[in-house]
């Protein structure tokens, strides 16, 4: 299926260069947050059921702070709908973490216990100084964010070295792509664990609008732009299991941010998104005054299970002046310019230091089992998080059990993973709390360590990804695909990073104490 969107070129002003637009971020060094998660109506395609919402709303209200501030997101559970999962927890999606507050990264089961309905949970973030970009939120549990936990986060510069690049950065330049289903969630993994065939998406939104086969022609999402100005555009891949090739006609997009890391200017004119990673790219609004299509073509799946995904949507009233040319797949062939991630070169330069342990992750399915796995093992979230057992003294490779697929390693030193898809799935790789290197990319044979791409998703295919990531930060930190039908059955990992020195550094909450009981005192119809 292919999913479009407006660009609309409006041309109502001259070409007038400016002071760079950026979306207000509220003073001071802190900033509160409240979350209230709830159950009620969406219908991003028309289509209405009942989601998990942030506010009420799909995706959640989009946060802003400014590097350097501390976010303190109060996160109301809410739910009610006993047809999806009624506990939750919160992760915010390649925001650095840090040692001492790694009890508030929000992973289930490995950092903290999930909080059920009637509960709350301040989750209180100290932003890295030097950290910022374009990131986003969502539920950490199971699949529940593919009902709609799910919302942008972005992290502002006031000195941002690249900002003479571009005139506007606010709002309005923050795109989404994610793939939404008519069913919940639940009935989904139901659905999988039965047939071993992920749920295929009804549909593909662009920022949260989108039409499906034999739905009502939804107005689609149109991005105003000014003639002559230069955007900085924003586009976060929201998606609990999809990927989108994006392309604007007769416009070029020159990348200079993947996942929160600022790099040199990349030219190209279609690229590829996976669940979780992130762009940010430049387009100059230098064409003829008139409409463009957006083209963001959603792959993920066979559409043969699918038939709302077989058929390309069909335009015929345009209440919003749609573009009169065709839609397409974006340039292909020798018109294509293609975003290669190995060609993305950082602005701050950080070589790969060389590794103190190596690493082997194969991805494996095997026939007739509803489970992914790493090295034969196929990851199954403890009872009693790993931090707490932890904290609690359990720190030997024998104090875990092999389903937890732990991997140990001391504080301070440097591992080399190597991943190898032989499926050729392109499982979308994150690492939780930090930036891991990209030594060598899926797709190319070059070897870089003078000043490999740093991000913290990053895609297999049919060779082998190296990426380094550093142990200087104790604890226990989730490595999983991003995939959450993949990592919910099976396909993640925990990185246990300087246990000994966790004791001395981390110490949690009365509130965060307080989870796992509560969780565990919950019947199972509320977790």
């Amino acid at each position: 299926m292919q999913l479009y969107a407006s660009l609309f070129l409006l041309g109502l002003f001259n070409n007038v260069r400016g002071v760079t637009v950026t979306q207000a971020v509220p003073p001071g060094p802190t900033q509160h947050i409240t979350l209230d998660i709830v159950n009620g109506p969406v219908s991003p395609d028309g289509f209405t059921r009942i989601g998990v919402l942030a506010n009420g709303t799909f995706p959640g209200p989009p946060l802003v702070a400014t590097k350097g501030q501390t976010l303190v997101v109060q996160v109301n559970n809410k739910l009610t709908n006993d047809t999806m999962r009624l506990s939750t927890s919160i992760d915010f999606d390649g925001v650095f973490q840090t040692s001492d507050n790694i009890f508030n990264e929000g992973s289930p089961f490995v950092t903290q216990c999930p909080f059920g309905p009637g509960e709350s949970y301040t989750y209180t973030i100290p932003l890295d100084p030097a950290q910022a970009g374009s990131f986003w939120y969502h539920s950490q549990l199971s699949v529940q964010y593919a009902d709609g936990l799910r919302g942008t986060l972005i992290i502002y510069d006031p000195d941002d070295p690249l900002q003479d690049l571009y005139d506007v950065d606010d709002a309005s330049t923050v795109l989404t792509v994610a793939d939404w289903w008519h069913n919940t969630s639940t009935s989904g993994l139901a659905s999988y664990l039965q047939t071993q065939i992920i749920p295929v998406a009804d549909d593909g939104l662009f920022n949260a609008r989108g039409r499906y086969n034999g739905g009502p022609e939804v107005e689609y999402a149109a991005v105003p732009v000014t003639s002559g100005k230069r955007y900085r555009f924003r586009l976060i891949n929201i998606s609990a299991r999809s990927d989108f090739v994006v392309s604007i006609d007769n416009h070029t997009m020159t990348v200079i941010e993947a996942d929160g890391v600022e790099v040199h200017p990349h030219t190209v004119n279609v690229l590829d998104i996976f669940a979780g990673q992130r762009y940010s790219f430049i387009v100059h609004a230098n064409q003829p005054v008139a409409n463009y299509w957006i083209n963001a073509q959603i792959n993920g799946g066979n559409p043969a299970h699918n038939l709302n995904l077989n058929v390309r949507p069909r335009i015929n009233r345009a209440p919003r002046a749609e573009p009169t040319t065709p839609m397409t797949e974006g340039p292909t062939g020798a018109d294509a310019l293609p975003l290669n991630e190995w060609e993305l070169v950082p602005i701050v330069p950080m070589p790969a230091p060389e590794p103190d342990f190596n690493l082997t992750f194969n991805t494996f399915m095997p026939v007739g089992i509803t489970e992914w796995e790493i090295n034969n093992i196929s990851y199954i979230s403890p009872s009693v998080p790993t931090l707490v057992r932890v904290l609690n003294g359990e720190i030997q490779p024998d104090d875990f059990n092999v389903t937890e697929n732990t991997f140990l390693f001391p504080a301070n030193k440097t591992v080399q993973v190597t991943i190898i898809d032989a499926a050729n799935e392109g499982h979308p790789f994150h690492l939780h709390g930090m930036n891991f290197w990209v030594v060598k990319s899926n797709g190319s044979d070059i070897i870089n360590t003078v000043n490999p791409i740093r991000r913290d998703v990053d895609v297999t295919g049919t060779g082998t990804n190296i990426l380094r990531f550093r142990t200087d930060k104790p604890g226990p930190w989730f490595f999983h695909c991003h995939i959450f039908y993949h990592f919910a059955v099976g396909l993640g990992s925990v990185i246990g990073a300087g246990f000994d020195e966790v004791g001395k550094i981390v110490h949690p909450t009365e509130a965060w104490e307080r989870l796992c009981p509560n969780y565990d005192a919950l019947p199972a119809s509320e977790q």
